[in-house]
């Protein structure tokens, strides 16, 4: 897995998950920052590959109400200011064909939202800008359905695909990870387990996402012992007044105790 086409990223040699870590949504530059500066900290003593994560704006809510951002080239310039300031690379997710050109100018890796990831048009452009394109497998799809989204990107012409699990539907409010996955989505491109939005508890009559936080480190500890290439995992200072998703987020003071739990289940698994 080619991790050091990447910029700025660092410890790739460190035989570790690498980690996509940040706010669900970016909702001002000190908070950015703040989040920025602990999660490098981490990082950089268990030597884990580190991606900063932000939402530059949030276009898949359940009300009209709920909050989108803070304004798109506002966002994406608090993005490019945690990447320079930290010296790591940032990722974010895009919604239209629009945004792809635009916000790949500000990221180095481009994500694609699972309710999106058969949105042909979509794929390509975020292909076509050369970036790492990550593709969010769809809550309704199943492993094996998203060797056709890799391919779309490689049909772009760009090899640099990631495929990331976020959980399959289970019911109508509930998600669940289904582990056997992974190796075959492995098989298509490197595969990241998206913890805390597989611990989502959607379409909640009062229209705001629930969440286990509970179970992060339950479903984390599995991801690393089944060979995920990467995990993704948001987090706030104070998540439950986080303006997105924060009934799943993991407080950030929780987050070393769980990466050096993580990091020791790594070298144990890597020696079997």
């Amino acid at each position: 897995m080619a991790l050091i086409t990447i910029p700025k990223l660092k410890h790739t040699d460190s035989n570790n998950f690498f980690l996509l870590c940040g706010p669900c949504a970016i909702e001002g530059e000190d908070m950015a920052l703040r989040i920025a500066e602990k999660v490098v900290s981490i990082t950089d003593k268990l030597e884990i590959p580190y991606v900063f994560k932000g939402s530059f704006k949030k276009a898949n809510r359940s009300r009209i109400d709920s909050f989108t951002g803070i304004g798109d080239e506002k966002a994406l310039k608090i993005l490019r200011k945690v990447s320079e300031t930290f010296d790591v690379p940032t990722v974010t997710d895009i919604h239209e064909v629009s945004d792809a050109a635009k916000a790949a100018e500000y990221v180095d890796v481009l994500q694609i939202p699972a309710f999106l990831v058969r949105q042909t048009d979509l794929v390509v452009a975020a292909a076509q800008t050369g970036k790492v394109v990550n593709l969010k497998k769809g809550q309704f799809m199943s492993p094996e359905a998203m060797k056709h989204a890799v391919q779309k990107v490689k049909d772009a012409g760009n090899e640099q695909a990631w495929i990331t699990d976020r959980g399959t539907m289970f019911g109508y409010q509930d998600m669940i990870v289904d582990f056997r996955g992974i190796p075959t989505m492995r098989e298509f491109a490197p595969t990241v387990l998206d913890v805390t939005h597989s611990l989502q508890q959607p379409n909640q009559s009062i229209g705001v996402t629930g969440g286990r936080p509970d179970m992060i480190e339950t479903i984390a500890r599995a991801g690393v012992v089944n060979n995920v290439d990467g995990l993704f995992i948001e987090t706030h200072f104070d998540p439950a007044n986080a303006k997105s998703d924060g009934a799943n987020m993991l407080h950030l003071d929780n987050l070393e105790g769980l990466l050096s739990n993580l990091v020791a289940i790594r070298k144990t698994i890597t020696q079997l």
